[in-house]
């Protein structure tokens, strides 16, 4: 029976897919991936959380990241593991995940450990249905190789808890903070290390990503009328050179509906040196005609760096390294603007947290930007970020 996957507990259910056990996936690629992230942050930009985990199955790894930005700091723990000797739970080390109603509502918590002096345990609860974006679907610059095939949903929410830091807790409460999460699964970029035996390609998620002019924005803002009803604008850009390569926009409404978004024209404002969101407009072409002007505040300093959960790696390592049966490691980044230190993380996405005003409707979203290169109409030099 060897051409037939490990049973495992879930196979009792009546929700399988293909024609194999929950023991397999129905791709054999190496970047098959599951992953789950939630960032929690404070209204004022003077604390963020953020904490993931993914499953690679085909790598036989469970990974996970947790960890806090408080303005110029940030502090990491990742946590890896074997994955087939309890592949049901998600869990890694101190880094735990749990459903507590699905679709609805969450639990994150970072126990004790001895990385680094951090715990939370946060309970994230929607405000918002679930919404996809369209499908990431592309390939490499030659066109032979598809090496992104992903779903992913995303959600607006409040957390609730607390965090302690330094053995100081502070209770998180729902109406000072804001959450969003994110739930995708497929073949993934930038997973595990590059392949030595094939040619480098070119950029995004693979070996010379910083070599080219290169723009990714990917940002959920949810928005509050004054009569109390809430709609949210989330839009996810990449462009290479002149070429948008992936766009996927929407207005999405409590009801579920979704309204598609055909462009998002920018004036935003960056640090050229750190490349760091300073505020600034969107414009919003709707499909169906309608342009709306977004105000774009920048609150605090605060703002996760995703390089050190290895988003596009961080140090030499990868989403989905085998690192033996369970390895934890982290750090502490005193000040993410020391020249040294910006140049480790510049490379990766950073959740900026952004107040938002439309018309008479205002709100809290996370904006996430990587800008490379020259952007003249940003205003900056293609030597700015250079470090």
């Amino acid at each position: 029976m060897q051409e037939i996957g490990r049973l495992l507990a879930i196979d009792e259910q009546l929700n399988h897919q293909i024609a194999d056990t929950f023991g397999t996936v129905a791709e054999s690629d190496l970047a098959w991936t599951e992953k789950l992230w939630t960032p929690s942050s404070r209204k004022d930009g003077g604390l963020q959380i953020d904490v993931g985990l993914g499953r690679y199955q085909n790598r036989d790894v469970m990974d996970a990241f947790a960890g806090i930005s408080r303005g110029r700091e940030q502090w990491t723990v990742r946590a890896s593991r074997e994955l087939s000797p309890d592949p049901l739970t998600t869990a890694v080390g101190p880094i735990r995940y749990e459903v507590i109603e699905p679709l609805k509502k969450i639990r994150w918590t970072l126990d004790h450990n001895d990385v680094i002096p951090l715990r939370f345990d946060v309970t994230f609860e929607a405000v918002h249905p679930c919404f996809f974006e369209d499908r990431h679907i592309q390939r490499d610059e030659r066109g032979f190789r598809v090496v992104s095939n992903v779903v992913r949903y995303h959600q607006a929410g409040v957390p609730s808890g607390w965090v302690e830091i330094e053995g100081r807790r502070e209770e998180i409460d729902p109406a000072d903070w804001f959450s969003y999460r994110d739930h995708s699964w497929g073949v993934r970029l930038d997973v595990g290390a590059p392949p030595t035996d094939l040619r480098p390609a070119r950029d995004f998620g693979e070996r010379r990503f910083e070599g080219s002019k290169f723009l990714l924005n990917w940002s959920p803002l949810l928005l509050e009328r004054p009569d109390g009803t809430r709609y949210e604008y989330h839009f996810y850009l990449q462009i290479r050179g002149e070429d948008v390569f992936y766009f996927s926009g929407y207005r999405n409404h409590a009801d579920g509906r979704q309204e598609r978004i055909a462009r998002v024209r920018s004036e935003l404002r960056y640090d050229d040196a750190t490349r760091r969101l300073l505020g600034g407009r969107l414009w919003v072409d709707m499909l169906n005609g309608e342009t709306n002007a977004l105000d774009i505040e920048v609150m605090g300093e605060s703002g996760f760096y995703l390089a050190t959960a290895l988003y596009l790696g961080f140090e030499g390592r990868k989403h989905g390294n085998w690192r033996g049966l369970l390895h934890v490691d982290g750090e502490r980044i005193a000040d993410i603007t020391v020249p040294g230190k910006r140049k480790r993380l510049a490379t990766a996405v950073r959740d900026t947290i952004v107040r938002v005003r439309d018309g008479n409707a205002s709100g809290y979203g996370l904006f996430e930007p990587i800008v490379l290169g020259a952007w003249p109409e940003l205003g900056l030099t293609a030597d700015g970020h250079k470090v």
